[in-house]
């Protein structure tokens, strides 16, 4: 099953025997055998009973919990396994150091070019669209990174990467009656941010995962600056997964015929904030878990393996890197 999903308001997660009960109002919405799962999130209120959590813990089940907008609050989860090897060069590649600026630059140059992949295909796909100029600008600044010496400079690289590339998202909507003009969250104001933030946000949970498995302390990145509660590790091991698996499904869910539509969103009046409606939800969340169970050939490993698997590869091909046992960080960047 892998990851499971509960969206309903006020429900209620108990455990019989070996077993994963989801009620709601008294009413038995799903009855999963734990050794199904690899994790659980919540979006939206729920409570948990003690006999969960303590079960969750012992099978190294993480719990995360979501806004019904998908805002990360926070999450459960065992203690990181005892590899200290792989924390020890975690941390002896802290600050601004020659491994850091290496890992930085691989963690940038695999979301920008897995941008202009998204790109160079959807411009392929299309006779009426031409996003020339942004592909132009993500080539000059891939083309700038191995000379580009600090942390800094590459982070400006990724922001005008990315400006580049958000600049001209709406146009790969052509066709559809979604509109995108910026980025914007906390809350999303408009149907595509929605979707962009929460699919951001349940791809924060599947690499944190990795990465407490393969033995890293989230919290400590490099890319993205420390800061209380932050798990930067994750955050700069999604970027060059981001436009691979969110940004590429939530185009295939508004531009199918089958997608969604506008009636599967709803506003708050008070904040502007735009969420899912229940089916709309349930839609994205399958579309979300066959995405990640999709195959493609690893272009290091040299074999098929799923997005599910491949989160764990990428943790694993950088304790390598951050231990000395191979020369760089290689992303994971797909044609």
């Amino acid at each position: 099953m892998g990851t499971m999903y509960v969206i309903h308001e006020d429900a209620f997660l108990g455990k019989l025997d070996e077993r994963l009960q989801i009620k709601h109002q008294g009413k038995r919405l799903l009855d999963v055998p734990l050794l199904k799962l690899d994790g659980v999130v919540l979006l939206g209120r729920a409570t948990v009973s003690p006999y969960v959590v303590d079960e969750l813990l012992e099978r190294n089940i993480p719990l995360s919990f979501l806004t019904r907008y998908g805002k990360y609050r926070g999450r459960l989860e065992p203690e990181v396994t005892r590899n200290i090897f792989v924390r020890r060069g975690q941390w002896n590649a802290a600050g601004e150091t020659p491994v850091s600026v290496v890992a930085v630059r691989g963690f940038v140059r695999g979301k920008l070019k897995n941008y202009r992949s998204l790109l160079q295909r959807k411009q392929r796909d299309s006779q009426d669209l031409d996003v020339t100029g942004a592909i132009d600008q993500l080539q000059g600044a891939i083309a700038a990174l191995p000379k580009t010496p600090t942390i800094d400079q590459l982070r400006g690289y990724e922001g005008a990467g990315s400006a580049a590339y958000f600049g001209v998202f709406n146009e790969l909507l052509q066709g559809t009656p979604f509109e995108f003009t910026h980025r914007n969250r906390r809350p999303p104001k408009d149907p595509v941010n929605s979707l962009l933030s929460l699919g951001y946000a349940l791809l924060r949970h599947d690499v944190q995962s990795a990465l407490n498995i393969v033995g890293f302390d989230p919290y400590l990145g490099y890319l993205h600056t420390e800061r209380y509660g932050r798990p930067s590790l994750a955050l700069d091991v999604m970027e060059e997964f981001r436009p691979l698996v969110v940004d590429a499904m939530v185009l295939s869910l508004l531009k199918k015929p089958n997608g969604l539509s506008l009636a599967d969103f709803e506003q708050e009046p008070l904040n502007g904030a735009v969420s899912l409606t229940r089916d709309g939800l349930k839609q994205f969340l399958r579309a979300y878990e066959e995405k990640k169970q999709s195959t493609f050939k690893h272009p290091v490993m040299g074999r098929k393996c799923t997005y599910q698997e491949a989160f764990e590869i990428q943790g694993r091909l950088l304790a390598k890197f951050l231990m000395g046992e191979i020369e760089s960080y290689p992303p994971l960047v797909l044609r």
